[in-house]
């Protein structure tokens, strides 16, 4: 029975999940109840997202198929949940992020930062994971570490030589000298053995110094990429879904960084600080005594770049001004630059976006008005025009076109559980819960939501929770946003096994790592994460959001749900 298992059972557990999962879930849609129906579809692709029986694209197709068929939605409008103004939104700030990999500005960006921290092995550390934090703001948490990992390596290859491990050895020998003055021979103040040893430790303590300043990128790229409402596709999922429950809410651009900037930079500190204790030493003396030689390795790297083009400053200057664009659309504080055209309520981020990326794509890299420099010129004499700033090949090669999809797949379950009545189901039976303290409630739902993501993608976990989280927060009349917002950020705490992010999987194979290394160094970064983010929203929340206070638009949708 045991053979019969391992030989055809386990090898095709994919095949069989694809099957029984529908079959066992069966007597819902049997009952011919629209929620029914409806949940049904949900817990299927619930199902195949956290197992990945299905590659998770492909999962959040099933909408397409499904909704129809049970008569939910029409097949034109599952379709136009796949391309809402969030998701052009996000195609657009891919798209800048790969205009500044395109040009190397994240390289140059990473260097200069480095030359300032200095080469001593906490301030490299320090410095690696406040670049890493920033970049992936606003390029892809996998690009930005698979960017940084190269640089951390050959920083390290240069802290710690080889060759310094033998003068461990050479300092413990000493020389017996002969009556006549002559050096005889060299004997070992200490045995081989311990020698061995002496080396095999300080080998040991370099490995893991690697080893912390490595896995750094991977934590800080998680952690930073919670900074903006772009930096991972959670927070686009929190949007889209929020703007179709809802309609406008407090939440944009410029509310979102106020409120997460705070709660990231001290989950910063408190990774430096742990990723110090366990690969590094709190107070241990890590000067390798390689400074300048590590500072001219970054420095070599950076002049290796040449003087800033045309090209990366172009590139600067649009990205500069896409970030302002988002920023001022509505900050709140001010009137923002969208009421100049009258029609502000009509004009969203996505505009912003799709405007910058028009113009990468119409301003030369190269521009030909330069007269001082020579223009190359074809066989026939003529001038070669000048490429734009981005290459639409290297998009198309490079641009997540899976992520778009599942985002999509989740915006079109958040329309069905409203069309169907599965929303309003899902409030009444969740009325019980006012009795609970929503801090308690958020902390819960936000530890169960860090465990899951371990192990499932975080953007499919938002997907399934936030739509739930909405219905509940009106069920017990609490601001969605109290319990959408930590959510949302807890979705992108995986620390703690390699496969459960990119980022980890490039960190720990890059890293030679052990398991249970990335294991102990991630289940506490996990704990202050979500502490820290439940507490922003507690105190920090009230005054950016008004979470302490059921907002006019939750109550249109509660009575909306009800009637």
């Amino acid at each position: 029975m045991f053979q019969f298992v391992r030989n055809h059972v386990l090898p095709n557990w994919k095949s069989i999940i694809v099957v029984l999962a529908p079959l066992l879930l069966l007597p819902l849609p049997l009952s011919r109840m629209k929620e029914a129906e409806c949940g049904y579809v949900i817990l299927i692709m619930a199902i195949f997202w956290m197992t990945e029986a299905l590659p998770l694209p492909v999962t959040s197709l099933i909408p397409v198929v499904a909704l129809p068929l049970f008569g939910i939605m029409e097949t034109s409008d599952v379709s136009t949940a796949y391309m809402k103004d969030t998701n052009m939104m996000f195609i657009g700030g891919l798209i800048l992020a790969l205009a500044i990999q395109f040009c190397n500005l994240h390289k140059r960006a990473a260097l200069a930062v480095l030359l300032l921290v200095g080469a001593k092995p906490r301030w490299l550390l320090a410095g690696f994971m406040g670049t890493t934090a920033f970049l992936s703001m606003w390029i892809s948490n996998t690009a930005t570490t698979a960017m940084m990992v190269p640089i951390v390596d050959a920083v390290a290859a240069e802290l710690y030589k080889e060759d310094d491990v033998e003068m461990v050895r050479s300092h413990s020998q000493s020389t017996v000298a002969t009556n006549s003055g002559s050096v005889e021979e060299l004997v070992p103040s200490e045995s081989i053995e311990t020698e061995r040893q002496l080396a095999a430790v300080e080998k040991e303590k370099r490995r893991k110094v690697r080893a912390g300043i490595m896995i750094s990128t991977s934590y800080s790229s998680v952690i930073g990429g919670t900074g903006s409402l772009i930096g991972s596709s959670p927070q686009l999922a929190l949007k889209g879904i929020a703007q179709e429950t809802f309609g406008a809410t407090e939440m944009n651009f410029a509310s979102w960084m106020a409120f997460t900037l705070p709660g990231m930079l001290i989950n910063l500190l408190f990774t430096w600080i742990w990723l110090q204790v366990i690969f590094i030493g709190l107070w241990r003396k890590t000067d390798g005594g390689r400074d300048k030689e590590v500072i001219k390795v970054i420095r070599q790297k950076f002049k290796d770049l040449g003087p800033m083009t045309f090209h990366e400053i172009a590139v600067l200057v649009l990205f500069i001004l896409c970030v302002a664009l988002w920023f001022f659309r509505d900050p709140g504080f001010m009137p923002g630059w969208a009421q100049l055209f009258g029609n502000a309520e009509k004009v969203d981020d996505a505009t912003a976006a799709m405007l910058i990326v028009v113009l990468l794509f119409i301003i030369p890299a190269k521009p030909s008005f330069r007269c001082q420099e020579e223009q190359p010129e074809t066989d026939g004499g003529a001038h070669k025009p000048s490429p734009a700033l981005l290459d639409w090949k290297y998009v198309q090669e490079r641009l997540p076109w899976g992520v778009i999809l599942l985002l999509g797949g989740g915006y079109a379950l958040s329309d069905a559980t409203k069309k169907s009545g599965l929303s309003n189901w899902i409030g009444v039976q969740l009325a019980g819960m006012v009795v609970l303290p929503p801090f308690l409630i958020m902390l819960v739902v936000c530890v169960i939501t860090a465990t899951i993501t371990e192990v499932a993608s975080n953007t499919a976990v938002a997907n399934i929770f936030l739509p739930i989280l909405a219905d509940t927060a009106i069920a017990i009349r609490i601001n969605p946003l109290y319990f959408m917002i930590p959510v949302t950020a807890t979705c992108s705490y995986a620390f703690m096994l390699p496969v459960s992010t990119p980022p980890n999987a490039i960190a720990f194979s890059a890293a030679k790592m052990k398991p249970n290394e990335m294991m102990k160094a991630g289940w506490f970064i996990k704990l202050v994460c979500v502490f820290v983010i439940c507490v922003t929203m507690e105190t920090w929340g009230n005054v950016v959001f008004g979470s302490k206070h059921f907002p006019e638009w939750a109550n249109v949708t509660a009575i909306a749900s009800r009637t």
